[in-house]
């Protein structure tokens, strides 16, 4: 056999095994994620909060108690999360957000949030519905405005 046959067919069965590896992984980590979520979802509570804050900052930056640094894994402590700082009751507390979340939050108004633990989960208008966001353009939608722009000028 000629030796770039060989090296491709070594190449190709290294590649097949790391895609099986990588399905099972793939979906054991599904697994997990679903029973995380069941977790979130039997803790859940709707708070009435007044939102004071919210930004993305790194985890051991955002005030959170040590308790929730020592579980997190060490590769995502550097990592940036939402966190908001929010008015519940009569305290003030800094509370992690979901991604999804975090764009809908209206800052300095009051809303009501599911609140699993430390982590909102949902958000809803205390007194109508909030206002989404502007959707961001891509690249190709600006420059095509660009060129509009100038073509009309």
């Amino acid at each position: 056999m000629n030796t770039l046959t060989i090296v491709l067919l070594v190449i190709l069965v290294v590649l097949i095994i790391a895609c099986i590896v990588l399905y099972f992984l793939g979906r054991k980590a599904e697994r997990r994620q679903a029973e995380q979520q069941e977790q979130l979802d039997a803790a859940a509570q709707t708070v009435t909060m007044l939102i004071i804050d919210k930004r993305t900052m790194r985890l051991r930056d955002a005030g959170f108690p040590s308790i929730v640094l020592e579980n997190t894994p060490k590769y995502l402590r550097r990592s940036k999360v939402p966190v908001v700082k929010a008015k519940v009751g009569p305290k003030i507390m800094t509370l992690m957000c979901d991604s999804k979340v975090y764009p809908l939050i209206p800052v300095k108004k009051e809303v009501k949030a599911t609140v699993s633990g430390i982590y909102i989960t949902a958000v809803r208008g205390l007194r109508g519905p909030l206002e989404a966001p502007p959707k961001k353009k891509g690249f190709i939608a600006r420059l095509r405005d660009k060129i509009e722009y100038v073509a009309c000028i």
